[in-house]
């Protein structure tokens, strides 16, 4: 109890000191356990979002899952145990392994399909027997159908007859009216079964997930029979034998998460081993989802891998500050250490005090931190940007076994952070402690062993290796995920800024040699003070020195890497899209109309033949006025794109991209980068506009066909006579152009030739062109699109560059950027903030005695706190100084690794390191506060020591 009770004096005592080292317990153990439970809920995010995609461009739910068994071949009562089995094990087992809500789960049974024939006499037609006609049953249909003629079967036969419901699909097929009676044709069936359609149904509601397609395709050859009859007759008493079952069910993906993946993927494999084993050996599986799965675990991957890699510096500054925090607890307790060791204590139970202690802060940190963890998820979730939170639904968030671990984790490797201080303070005597203390100017650890040199050379090697990268990528025409993204290349940042900081701090003590032997002749006692007391004790300013120095520059980089991806991925979307809006109309045109499924049965059977198109088609250009006037509307250009013309120059011949345009209303109209041309876009177009044969061409082009500026091209294409034209210029990007080689190595990349849109027009064909169109400031797309609803103009192409961009933005790849990247901003500006105050407010106490010599010899109060400013500049400011230009470089040479995460082939324009004003401001005004505040608090502690006080401390 006695020794509980000194810990907790010797907490008591440094309470600033161990509050501090508990905020940094909790920061590190919130950041650490959040990032499992974010990952979880990001990715669960991006799942769902990747379904409904899937959903909307295959048309098929993507909650859906169809188990198809065969049973053909199979006895009667083996068919019931097996139907009963498989009832049992997909209601239960199978139902409850997905772990997802179950929208429906219909069980379908069908018998095998038969020849059938009419039992009506007014018609020969009716009399044709019918082949492929199965009898179904399908559970709880009769929910959700309505009759559209007819009435609803009845539960028993009536007169032998059993009646059944069919689609009007069906009803044509079999050409008849309902309850016409039909009877199967089979030899092996000793029972005359007879079948009459009494109702014609449809979907009661429409695209009803009950069933798998909108146009029940899987009834449309079966007579549907109520299911109690259906299973007394047939399953039961197996008067016609059943040929397959099929379970579909519906499940609520939107409701899917992280875990349910690997559920639903070993449900299935449980599902495809039961139909397996109880088929006669055909069974399939139907699963939507299960290409979605595929690319998923890729990108899941990939995104794990980005999330924990952009928190490795702010984990190693929140490291680096407990180690900080720690050792300064150590610097006021070491003389107490070195008394205990003195007097005989063996090391082992000293450092059982302060394991104590540690663990006394971590039993506090623990569940602190994970709470405060949850704060931080639903934070980052609101993230619309870097540093930008918008009100939006909170992802579903909660505490996993995962997280956990990791906080447990976070929080052992912290403890052993802060006791390597208290090991290191065990190993001093009092002897050695007052030797140690006569020689202030020892050169440090990390000095001495070279690790800034190791860390810039392993910095180096990994900007190397991402180079390389990037050049096999681009050679070989692959994607970012033909690779996989290597983690140590977004942990080589944190090196780079931990050996450069390092390394400028080896170099620190000469700077101020050289600015005290410039000055020794002028400088004032203050400053000479000063200059002695920094250049002495140079190694007791390196910590707060390299603290400051990785927090600023974490900071720096944190906020230009999100610049960065944010700029690039808009300008991406304004480049690809060209314009504000692109529009292009129908235009009326003499091509005959698409052959339908008719027209080819009937060319075939009287071999005819369908009619050719024409070798050219002639189009009339509809009015472009209730276009270009439309609300919102700024500045117009018309733009003609042929894609796959034929290009032919120094007798090589290739395929090519076509861009027609008015040089002046395209350049007041259309987004383009400045600085990605040699010269500026709008002299290109000049140039183009002097001579209508001028043409521009792409780079690729001109090393494709070895062609230059002022030679001749021949341009055409089908149905069109080629025109020779003059090549005025080469250009590397043009709005929409992707030069980048988008298939295998082998193919040739792609080319583009810009001409004048009225010459284009006059000699060589007049085709539909697209609109693109600029927007007044503060126009709004709902104007727009009412302005077109009113006037009643039909687009088949319609781009929206600020739809694109919400989209974009919403992505939770993009998302998941921007939330990690503004937590670790931020947590770099405020431990920074934290520990420079604590730094000097411990600084200055264990001065007081300094101090009040100097008082007592004549030094003003004033000239202290000039002497504590230049103290301040000399350190702390130049630490900041340090870490802004550390940081600038490190953004520089690093931020462009972030384009691994995305697929390279798609980043145009090219990536492009940018710094945001208003990031650099909110730096400056922490720094300004920090300084200034520290300061001042400074000035007050400094102004309450009394000289007799402090002279007395001195005599004790």
């Amino acid at each position: 109890m006695a020794l509980f009770i000194m810990i907790f004096r010797k907490m008591v005592q440094n309470k600033w000191l161990e509050i501090s080292l508990l905020l940094g317990l909790v920061i590190t153990v919130a950041l650490v356990s959040s990032m499992p439970i974010y990952t979880e809920a990001i990715l669960s995010r991006m799942l769902v979002k990747d379904l409904e995609k899937q959903q909307q461009t295959s048309h098929i739910y993507s909650g859906s899952y169809s188990a198809f068994m065969v049973l053909t071949g199979i006895k009667n009562d083996q068919v019931r145990n097996i139907i009963k089995q498989s009832d049992s094990f997909m209601n239960n087992q199978a139902a409850l392994g997905f772990k997802l809500p179950i929208k429906e789960l219909v069980t379908s049974l069908a018998t095998a399909r038969f020849e059938i024939a009419s039992e009506a006499s007014s018609s020969t037609d009716l009399k044709e027997s019918i082949r492929g006609i199965s009898v179904a049953s399908s559970i709880g249909l009769e929910k959700h159908i309505k009759l559209i003629d007819g009435r609803m079967p009845g539960a028993q036969p009536v007169d032998g007859v059993y009646e059944v419901l069919v689609t009007n699909n069906m009803l044509i097929k079999l050409k008849t009216v309902l309850n016409n009676v039909f009877t199967i044709q089979d030899k092996l069936i000793t029972e005359k079964i007879k079948l009459k359609p009494v109702g014609v149904f449809e979907s009661k509601i429409k695209d009803d997930l009950f069933f798998s397609t909108a146009s029940m395709d899987r009834y449309s050859s079966s007579f549907i029979m109520n299911e109690q009859l259906y299973n007394q007759e047939f399953v039961q008493k197996a008067k016609l034998s059943i040929d397959s079952v099929e379970y579909y069910f519906v499940m609520d993906y939107s409701k899917m998460r992280l875990g349910n993946v690997k559920d639903f993927l070993l449900t299935n494999n449980l599902i495809k081993k039961w139909v397996d084993g109880h088929s006669n050996g055909t069974s399939f599986e139907t699963v939507p989802a299960q290409g979605t799965f595929k690319s998923y675990e890729s990108r899941a991957a990939n995104l794990r891998i980005l999330i924990w890699s952009l928190n490795v510096p702010v984990i190693i500054m929140l490291a680096f500050y407990m180690f900080m925090v720690a050792n300064m607890i150590m610097e006021r307790q070491k003389n107490e250490i070195a008394v205990l060791r003195s007097r005989g204590a063996a090391r082992w139970k000293i450092m059982l005090i302060y394991l104590i202690e540690c663990l006394l802060l971590a039993i506090v940190a623990y569940p602190v931190g994970i709470l405060l963890g949850l704060l931080l998820i639903k934070m980052i979730g609101a993230s619309n940007g870097f540093l930008e939170f918008v009100q939006r639904s909170a992802m579903p968030v909660h505490i996993n076994r995962e997280a956990l671990q990791y906080g447990l984790i976070a929080l052992s490797i912290s403890l052993i952070m802060m006791l390597i201080p208290a090991f290191l303070a065990t190993r001093v005597t009092i002897v050695g402690l007052k030797q140690r203390l006569a020689r202030q100017n020892i050169k440090s650890v990390w000095h001495k062993l070279f690790l800034d040199m190791i860390a810039l050379g392993i910095a180096i090697y990994g900007l190397h290796m991402f180079r390389v990268r990037m050049n096999t990528l681009l050679d070989f025409g692959l994607s970012t995920t033909d690779l996989k993204i290597d983690s140590l290349q977004f942990i080589v940042p944190a090196l780079f800024i931990l050996g450069s900081g390092l390394f400028l701090l080896r170099l620190y003590p000469y700077l101020l040699q050289l600015i005290y032997w410039v000055g020794r002749k002028w400088w004032p006692p203050s400053i000479y003070a000063t200059l002695i007391q920094v250049g002495r004790s140079s190694s007791q300013y390196q910590f707060l020195m390299i603290f400051l120095i990785m927090t600023i520059a974490t900071g720096v980089f944190s906020a230009s890497a999100a610049r960065t991806i944010n700029n690039n991925t808009e300008d991406r979307v304004s480049y690809g899209i060209g314009a504000d809006v692109v529009l292009q109309m129908q235009w009326p045109n003499d091509a005959p109309p698409a052959a339908t499924l008719a027209d080819i049965i009937k060319a075939t059977f009287e071999k005819t033949g369908l009619a050719e198109p024409p070798e050219r088609i002639h189009y009339t250009e509809p009015p472009i006025e209730p276009v270009i006037t439309l609300p919102g509307v700024e500045q117009y250009a018309k733009v003609f794109k042929k894609p796959n013309i034929g290009v032919s120059a120094k007798e090589v011949n290739s395929n090519a991209t076509l861009m027609a345009i008015n040089t002046f209303d395209f350049g007041r109209t259309a987004w383009f980068r400045d600085g990605l041309l040699s010269h500026s876009f709008y002299e290109y177009l000049n140039l183009i506009a002097s001579n209508p044969k001028a043409v521009l061409i792409s780079q690729t082009m001109a090393d494709e066909l070895k062609v230059k500026v002022g030679d001749l091209i021949d341009l055409g294409w089908s149905g069109v006579e080629d025109r020779s034209f003059t090549v005025y210029g080469i250009i590397k990007y043009f709005p929409t152009f992707n030069p980048n080689q988008t298939g295998t190595g082998s193919e040739p990349a792609p080319m583009l030739v810009v001409a004048n849109l009225r010459y284009v027009q006059a000699n060589l064909a007049t085709e539909p062109y697209q609109i693109w169109m600029k927007l007044k400031p503060g126009a709004t797309m709902n104007e727009f699109y009412q302005g077109m609803k009113d006037r009643k103009l039909k687009a088949i192409l319609i781009q929206d560059t600020k739809a694109e961009l919400i989209t974009s933005k919403n992505d939770p790849f993009l998302l998941s950027i921007n939330g990690v990247l503004s937590l670790g901003f931020m947590i770099s500006l405020g431990i920074s903030f934290i520990g420079f105050l604590l730094y000097w407010m411990l600084a200055l106490r264990g001065r007081t005695l300094q101090y009040g010599i100097l008082r007592a010899v004549g030094i003003s109060f004033r000239s202290l706190i000039f002497m504590l400013a230049a103290e301040q500049i000399l350190t702390s400011v130049a630490a900041i100084a340090i870490g802004l230009l550390i940081g600038n470089v490190t953004s520089r040479l690093y931020v462009p690794v972030f384009q691994s995460a995305f697929d390279v082939k798609k980043l145009v324009p090219p990536f492009q390191v940018m710094f945001d004003s208003m990031d650099t401001m909110r730096l400056y005004m922490v720094v300004s506060v920090m300084l200034v505040l520290g300061l001042c608090i400074l000035g007050w502690m400094l102004s309450r020591i009394k000289m007799h006080q402090a002279l007395k401390l001195g005599e004790d």
